[in-house]
C-alpha cells in the first residue's frame, strides 16, 4: 500500500464555471486555471500521482500545453488512472478536502463523490468529499478562491506483482 497527498488552490473569477469534482455549481464566480480549474480533483490527481512517485500534474499536464486549455479535470484524471492502473495500482480510498467559505457544497457532495467513484473504478465507500472553512481567515476566508486537500491509498492490484 502506499499513501499520497495532493493540495491546490485556484484564484476566483466572474465570468467563470465554477467546477467541483465534475459538478458544476452555480455561482457568481468561477476558478481561474489552464483546464476547468477543478480544484479538488487537481488535489487528487496529485495525491494519487505523488503515492505512485510519478510526479504531479505540472509533469503530464503542463499548463504551457496549448492541449490542455479549457480540459475537464474529470478526463485527466481517467489518464491518471490508467497511468496508474498500467503501473499495477487500483484506489484503496480517496478522502478530499474542499477549503471554501462560499459557495456551500454540501448540497452537491453525493453527486461529487459518484462522479469520482465512478472516474476512480471504485466503490463509492471508498470515495470520501467534505467541506470547511477557515473562519473568515486567509485567502479563501477573504472569498479570493478555493483551496483543496487530497489523501490517497493506492495497492497493488490483486494477483499483480510488481517488481
Amino acid at each position: 500500500m502506499r499513501i499520497g497527498h495532493g493540495y491546490d488552490v485556484h484564484r476566483f473569477e466572474k465570468g467563470l464555471r465554477l467546477v467541483l469534482c465534475g459538478t458544476e455549481i452555480p455561482y457568481e464566480y468561477g476558478l481561474k486555471g489552464h483546464s476547468d480549474a477543478d480544484v479538488a480533483v487537481h488535489a487528487l490527481m496529485d495525491a494519487l500521482l505523488g503515492a505512485a512517485a510519478m510526479g504531479d500534474i505540472g509533469k503530464h499536464f503542463p499548463p504551457s500545453d496549448p492541449q490542455y486549455k479549457g480540459i475537464s479535470s474529470m478526463e485527466l484524471l481517467g489518464r491518471v488512472m490508467a497511468l496508474l492502473s498500467d503501473n499495477g495500482y487500483e484506489i484503496g480510498n480517496v478522502d478530499i478536502t474542499v477549503i471554501a467559505e462560499k459557495p456551500k457544497i454540501a448540497a452537491y457532495i453525493m453527486r461529487m463523490r459518484e462522479n469520482l467513484a465512478e472516474a476512480l473504478n471504485t466503490d463509492i465507500q471508498s470515495v470520501s468529499v467534505k467541506a470547511t472553512t477557515e473562519e473568515g481567515l486567509g485567502f479563501t476566508g477573504a472569498l479570493l478562491g478555493i483551496a483543496a486537500h487530497s489523501v490517497v491509498l493506492i495497492k497493488e492490484k490483486t494477483g499483480n506483482q510488481l517488481l
